[in-house]
């Protein structure tokens, strides 16, 4: 058995597979026999010494995690400063990582997750405390640098592609005496990668979705409503996708939410569908619905693409590895080594590669036009939706979704003032 102790945290927006993550670390660290303890809530359980044993979940749970949604230890949105500005943080955090002999830290995560890990490996490093941390990458969005994709995108990208579609058979069967233009708000801050998914609902250029709007292109209201307008003569229906952060030609975002910042520093979007059906109601006439699912795209674990579940236990069971192998500052990322037939592996890759950058749509993968994804971006996506990974049920009908049963840990320090 190796030395020490493992401790696990999730962070930010959780998906339908981060469990999946969640219950390969928990399996592998049990292979080689290593203790694993969890924060509860991300970061801020491992600096309120708020943690659970979770080496003593039973088995049944732990395989269980793997089609559970949601985050199993809870989540957090708390972004850590710069080892100057928050070093008070960062030594309270080392404080805890000794008293409980955590030799490797892993954060489940995104972008400020890769940048926490990496900061606190750093910090480990001048305080000589032995610490492995590796990043293990999470995300929805899509927007991790360096790996092809990320665990939980594809799961979200096949709900949405199949809610587009599913949509589109209701708007046409109405479209006579009713409903002419949906509308569907997809997640998507900086990166379109979720509106881009919807596309590949259709096939021809009158599927829906005849128009995606996409945050890497600059918002022409003029422009978008003589595009509705268009297809809805040509075809008699519209179904438009548009990314929660589309802006306009002047940077401002289409949709701001009012409630100010979260804690990583984001504006809080929302509503960027609402506001788009007004527009076309008010301007052209046509009866319009529209949607905004938000969690829905991240806790359909329902249907969930089979790639993506594969994927998110890879990079936990790689971490894993990648940790008692003493590789620190690293995350496992997916490599696409084929696209026909689509072929992947896992390597492990330097965080400060990650950390602070983002990946946004390629410009190949967008229409000339603006409103479409091209073949190079459908090569790119249809893979990861593939393949289903349906939970199983119980004889109620719903899905048999499992919540762990982990014993607390006695702390060990002051409590924390923060």
């Amino acid at each position: 058995m190796a030395s020490g102790t493992l401790l696990y945290a999730q962070s930010g927006g959780v998906t339908a597979v981060i469990n999946a993550t969640a219950s390969a670390v928990l399996q592998e660290a049990r292979s080689s026999r290593v203790k694993v303890l969890a924060a509860r809530n991300g970061i801020l359980g491992a600096l309120r010494e708020d943690l659970v044993d979770a080496s003593r979940i039973p088995l049944a749970q732990v395989r269980a995690l793997a089609h559970t949604p949601g985050g199993a230890f809870g989540s957090c949105r708390y972004k850590l400063g710069s080892i100057e500005a928050d070093r008070a943080k960062y030594e309270r955090l080392i404080e805890v990582l000794r008293a409980h002999d955590v030799r490797w830290f892993l954060y489940n995560g995104g972008n400020d997750s890769a940048d926490t890990a990496l900061k606190v490996s750093r910090l480990a490093a001048e305080f000589d405390y032995p610490l492995t941390c590796i990043g293990v990458p999470k995300t929805i969005d899509n927007d991790l640098a360096v790996t092809d994709c990320c665990p939980g995108f594809g799961s979200a990208a096949k709900y949405t592609a199949v809610s587009v579609r599913e949509a589109a058979l209701d708007v046409a069967a109405m479209a006579d005496t009713s409903t002419k233009v949906f509308v569907y708000e997809a997640m998507g801050r900086h990166a379109g990668w979720l509106a881009a998914a919807a596309g590949l609902a259709g096939q021809g250029p009158d599927d829906a979705p005849q128009i995606i709007l996409f945050p890497e292109r600059a918002f022409d209201e003029a422009a978008f409503l003589a595009r509705v307008q268009r297809v809805v003569e040509r075809v008699g229906w519209c179904v438009v996708v548009a990314s929660e952060g589309i802006r306009d030609a002047d940077g401002r975002f289409v949709a701001d939410a009012g409630g100010g910042q979260d804690a990583f520093g984001h504006t809080q979007l929302g509503g960027v569908a609402s506001r788009l059906a007004g527009r076309v109601k008010d301007a052209l006439g046509y009866k319009v619905h529209w949607t905004l699912p938000d969690y829905l795209q991240r806790s359909a674990r329902h249907v969930a693409s089979k790639t993506d579940l594969e994927q998110a236990m890879a990079v936990g069971r790689a971490a894993v590895q990648f940790a008692l192998a003493g590789r620190n500052a690293t995350m496992p990322a997916i490599r696409r080594t084929s696209d026909a037939p689509y072929r992947w592996t896992v390597e492990a890759v330097a965080l400060d590669k990650v950390a602070n950058h983002e990946k946004t749509m390629p410009a190949g993968f967008i229409r000339r036009d603006g409103y479409g994804i091209t073949a190079a971006a459908r090569r790119y996506l249809e893979p990861l939706i593939r393949g289903e990974a349906p939970p199983p049920y119980g004889r109620d009908g719903l899905p048999k979704y499992v919540v762990v049963d982990a014993p607390a840990v006695r702390g060990k320090l002051p409590a924390w003032p923060g």
